[in-house]
């Protein structure tokens, strides 16, 4: 029996959604916003029997079992833990709060209610090349996992800001390409190798402060380009460069992971290969010489029902991906809270989000001290008042 949905958020990511929900069987029953006049209108537009701008109106209905957070990243975490406190399951849209100690709140919550689905939007690791990558490396096809040289990210797109301002043009509010797009980056070269990241070196620019739409007294503080690199536990580094500069709603992106027998590479949905002729014995033609080509591993045919211009192709085509795993994992039991781990195990979790946040707050203070960070995962939530804490302890040690 699948759950009925709650959605929180009316952008575009929403728009999107809710009728990949209802093509694999689910139930759309409450979708929240902001406002109410937008929450009606977009509710009326894609059908949804119940609106509100009440967060705890769609958590309490009976009929909604799992939440998809699609809003603000500053209410991402507030949502998260309310959700699974009542015992709803949840998938959260990247990022996993705005900052370490926020995603750390989320990760206890996941921890207390096991039984309870968490995770987080990364959709590209359900996005069939980058599983046909993961495999590839896992089989040995550029030798050793663990000798893996380097990772090269080339990412290109359009504006991520819209007409309006708002959230997205505020670095401290979640916006920037650091954050929307890089954060998939950073939690997919994990997911690919299974390496931790433990330093980085960064380098952040808001280029564009003012567009047509939007200008005057409000600038854009949103980073639109950003290069960094990492370095992983066992010698891998990534250079990843992500820039937002390309007129209209344009996206290249490719990938790829070398080491000294060759590299793989996903260019969009596709993923190929080529190793070196020196360690090509085993992928020999039939006439023992090897082709100038790269081997096609895996090719994308597969066309979407539902495209978007404003969310690139790989990212939906993740997302719809992801949505039919947790199908799966809903539908063998016939209680409607009941799920099997199987079908999602490669999605992102809660703690998958925190490391994510714990990188990019290291490449965050290595673009203003210009040098090499390390990444320090948070462990304890933070003194909220330091100095008044230091106090106490100084009149407790006084009074013995």
């Amino acid at each position: 029996m699948l759950p009925g949905i709650g959605v929180f958020g009316t952008g575009a990511v929403a728009k999107i959604l809710v009728p990949f929900l209802r093509d694999k069987g689910f139930s759309v029953e409450a979708i929240w916003g902001v406002t109410l006049q937008e929450t009606e209108a977009i509710a009326k537009e894609l059908k949804i029997p119940f609106f509100t701008n009440k967060i705890d109106d769609v958590l309490l209905k009976k009929n909604v079992n799992l939440v998809f957070i699609v809003c603000a990243p500053n209410l991402h975490a507030q949502i998260s833990v309310k959700a699974l406190g009542i015992g709803k399951h949840v998938v959260c849209d990247k990022p996993a709060g705005l900052c370490q100690a926020e995603a750390l709140k989320m990760v206890r919550a996941a921890q207390y209610y096991p039984t309870l689905i968490s995770i987080v939007n990364h959709s590209l690791r359900f996005l069939p090349a980058f599983s046909h990558m993961r495999k590839s490396i896992q089989e040995g096809y550029l030798g050793d996992p663990e000798e893996l040289t380097l990772i090269d990210v080339r990412v290109q797109m359009g504006p991520l800001i819209g007409e309006s301002y708002n959230w997205l043009c505020d670095d401290t509010m979640g916006g920037g390409t650091l954050t929307l797009v890089g954060s998939h980056v950073i939690d997919l070269v994990s997911f690919l190798t299974g390496q931790k990241v433990v330093k980085v070196h960064g380098v952040l620019r808001t280029f564009v402060e003012e567009t047509p739409k939007v200008n005057g007294i409000r600038k854009i503080s949103a980073p639109d380009f950003c290069t960094f690199q990492l370095q992983m536990e066992k010698g891998l580094l990534v250079t990843a460069t992500l820039n937002n500069h390309l007129p209209g709603p344009c996206f290249n992106q490719e990938i790829y992971v070398c080491s000294k027998r060759g590299y793989l590479v996903v260019r969009g949905g596709d993923l190929h290969g080529r190793l070196h002729k020196a360690t090509n014995k085993s992928y020999l033609d039939d006439e023992g010489k090897r082709p100038h080509d790269e081997d096609v591993i895996y090719v994308d045919v597969e066309d979407l029902s539902c495209a978007s211009s404003v969310i690139p192709k790989p990212y939906v085509k993740g997302l719809c991906k992801m949505i039919s795993a947790l199908k799966e994992a809903f539908l063998p039991v016939k209680e409607q809270m009941d799920w099997v781990k199987e079908p999602v195990r490669a999605a992102a979790t809660f703690e998958d989000g925190q490391r994510v946040q714990a990188i990019m707050e290291a490449l965050r203070q290595s673009n203003e001290d210009g040098c090499w960070t390390t990444v320090q995962l948070l462990t304890e939530p933070p003194d909220p008042n330091p100095a008044l804490s230091a106090a106490v302890r100084r009149t407790a040690i006084s009074l013995q």
